[in-house]
């Protein structure tokens, strides 16, 4: 069965995205979000950085519209490289682990997910240490989020089915990072043997485009989305028609990977 046609035609799992910065949900994992959103399912993105009231709080907003996973729910740190993205707050790499890893127990067991997507380990391609942390604090508030006297204050515990790390392999990295990571900059993959998912999201690549624009901010300076905007529209869709996915903590289970895998 295709992606496509699982998209279609059954219901999806709730889906929730754990990402670093507004634009990483639309760049790492737009296709796999509109999808399940497309099905019918239930579909949302925590986002640990940037605070109400800023402009990338404001793009963040038209881009889940797009992407049909609701109102931005943000964790309020500040980027490890802009202060002024949550003014006042501490940067997401400076906040108590334990803190941080509450407030995402909280999110989580609010909206109970059937499915949790995060960055990979090592960061996905830029290795941006504020992708890294995130991928930390994921993994250990999905594991906490099913234990009820952790966190008793965060909610009745729920333990989520799946956790999925978004990732590239080694070939894709070699076939498309000259494209999507800076001249001259490190590019974190991973084995291609270690991929328990490739998605072709090519069915909702115009959806995940135009979410990417809506990070205006991002293209203006010339970050990947303006990158990626400088590019005819059929290279784009070439370059965001693919995801891939690591299934933590092993094998994917039989039913259909929780609408990841088929």
């Amino acid at each position: 069965m295709t992606a496509g046609s699982v998209g279609r035609q059954v219901r999806l799992p709730r889906l929730l995205g754990v990402f670093a910065h507004p634009d990483d949900e639309s760049l790492i994992a737009g296709g796999l979000l509109a999808r399940h959103a497309e099905s019918g399912a239930r579909t949302a993105v925590v986002t640990a950085t940037w605070a109400e009231g800023t402009a990338r709080a404001a793009e963040l907003a038209e881009a889940l519209r797009v992407l049909g996973a609701g109102e931005p729910r943000l964790l309020g740190y500040a980027d490890a490289r802009v202060p002024e993205s949550a003014p006042g707050a501490a940067r997401l790499l400076d906040a108590p682990l334990d803190e941080a890893v509450g407030q995402l127990v909280a999110r989580i067991r609010e909206f109970r997910p059937e499915v949790v997507v995060t960055h990979d380990a090592y960061g996905n391609l830029s290795g941006h240490p504020d992708h890294v942390h995130t991928h930390r604090v994921t993994v250990l508030a999905v594991q906490a989020a099913g234990w009820g006297r952790l966190y008793p204050e965060a909610g009745d515990a729920w333990e989520p089915g799946a956790l999925y790390l978004a990732t590239h392999p080694d070939s894709a990295a070699r076939a498309l990072g000259s494209a999507l990571s800076r001249p001259g900059r490190a590019m974190f993959s991973v084995p291609d043997a270690w991929v328990d998912v490739t998605l072709d999201v090519g069915p909702w690549v115009e959806r995940k485009v135009d979410a990417v624009m809506a990070h205006r901010s991002e293209v203006a300076r010339g970050a990947l989305p303006g990158r990626l905007a400088a590019l005819p529209p059929g290279e784009r869709a070439r370059l965001l028609s693919t995801e891939w996915y690591v299934r933590q903590g092993g094998a994917a289970p039989a039913e259909a990977g929780f609408g990841l895998g088929g």
